[in-house]
């Protein structure tokens, strides 16, 4: 099929239909460029979506201080974007969409109807009522000599733009469009690159058949976990996870799996400790331990005493040897500091996001490719990882705000340029 006439305006395209890329061609539109989107699946946003199945949390209202501390140690490096776009940013952003937005309990920021299909839909009327075409079931392939090369339902076909912004995705989730493969064509092309690794994921851990068959999908509602990271830091979190046939996953894993990952990679395996009771201080088990249980079984005394689950006696048994257990003071010290042996990552396919992706050294500050004027890169396909809980949504849209705005005006460079 024909692209039909085009306008005298300068052209972009935005390769990715996802948060990061749908931000940055609405800044493109705004600048009134000729935006084309593509984007290898059927409908645009579809990774958004799922993850706001179940609450879609948008953004983050801690302080910002705090807020910029979840990225990590790419802080500096996405400072900039998150200055420009902030989570306040996003949420006036929504609102101008008929989008109204809370603060839940946890601090995170959900549309009032907890949903995302609706504020998709408006920003996707809203592109569309600006000029934004979207071309969908075009899996961009490789850099062409002229223009880029996508595969389409009818064959290869390559397009050109004055203006290229990638926002392809990370590696996670390769069945909703992001599958990391564009890592080889941009190696080819001299750009600093990490391999993708699971982020937000869950682990294996090898537990006893019983294990196993008795606790998979048995939930920890309020535990502390926390590690030594690969600098010497100590890591702490308290929250809930759940016990799965392979190991364990849920948000406090998430909150942590950077530093686990990091440590695995490492060692070859990881150690977290957990406490079973966080709001117990180790004197008060030690006291309700010692307390003569008489005919009672430990389990019996544990649940009694301090009020410990199944799950929880299930893992004590897991974790420690018979003579720790037999040992009041070992015992007591054990549940403050559960040992919990880490062997390796889920699959990157299983997991939330992904770290790895383009260098901040191969971009400018405008997030533009050093050695490929013209072209800019947003959202997962950088190099940085965050937590759940909004941080995720945050600096894809941010990135690609920063991104589109550039791009915008490089655009005013050229056609200045061509004035002349």
């Amino acid at each position: 099929m024909m692209d039909k006439p085009r306008s005298s305006k300068l052209r972009a395209i935005v390769i990715g239909a996802g948060p990061a890329g749908l931000m940055a061609a609405e800044r493109l539109a705004l600048a009134d460029l000729e935006v084309d989107v593509y984007d290898a699946m059927p409908s645009a946003g579809r990774k958004f979506l799922l993850a706001g199945k179940g609450g879609m949390n948008i953004t983050h209202a801690e302080e910002f201080p705090l807020f910029q501390l979840r990225y990590f140690n790419r802080q500096q490096d996405l400072a900039r974007a998150l200055n420009a776009f902030t989570p306040q940013h996003i949420r006036e952003w929504a609102s101008n969409l008929g989008i109204e937005t809370f603060v839940g309990s946890s601090g995170r920021v959900f549309p009032v109807d907890m949903k995302a299909a609706p504020l998709l839909r408006a920003w996707l009327h809203r592109l569309r009522e600006a000029g934004v075409r979207f071309h969908m079931r075009h899996k961009w392939l490789s850099f062409g000599s002229k223009g880029h090369h996508f595969q389409t339902l009818v064959g290869e076909i390559e397009k050109n733009a004055d203006i290229v912004i990638f926002a392809m995705g990370g590696a996670s989730w390769a069945r909703l469009g992001s599958d990391g493969r564009w890592l080889s064509q941009f190696q080819e092309h001299g750009v600093n690159l990490r391999s993708f690794v699971p982020s937000n994921c869950g682990f294996n851990l090898d537990w006893s058949l019983y294990f196993q068959q008795k606790f998979a999908g048995s939930p920890l509602m309020k535990v502390g976990m926390s590690l030594e990271d690969i600098t010497g830091e100590s890591r702490s979190r308290i929250g809930q996870f759940v016990m799965s046939e392979t190991g364990i996953e849920g948000s406090l894993v998430y909150a942590m799996s950077s530093y686990i990952r990091d440590l695995i990679e490492r060692d070859g395996s990881a150690t977290v400790f957990l406490d079973l009771l966080p709001d117990k201080d180790d004197e008060r088990v030690l006291r309700e331990l010692a307390t003569p249980r008489g005919a009672r079984s430990l389990s019996s005394h544990l649940r009694s005493k301090l009020g410990l689950h199944p799950v929880h006696n299930g893992l004590i048994q897991e974790c420690l040897p018979k003579e720790v257990m037999q040992d009041i003071p070992s015992l007591a010290a054990a549940i403050k500091r559960l040992p919990l042996k880490i062997i390796s990552p889920r699959p990157i396919d299983e997991a939330i996001s992904s770290a790895g992706g383009v260098c901040f050294d191969s971009l400018n500050e405008d997030l533009m490719l050093k050695k490929l004027p013209g072209m800019f890169c947003a959202g997962e396909m950088l190099d940085w990882e965050a937590p759940t809980g909004g941080y995720l949504l945050s600096a894809c849209l941010a990135t690609g705000y920063v991104a589109g705005e550039a791009a915008a005006r490089y655009a005013s460079i050229i056609r200045e340029q061509a004035i002349r």
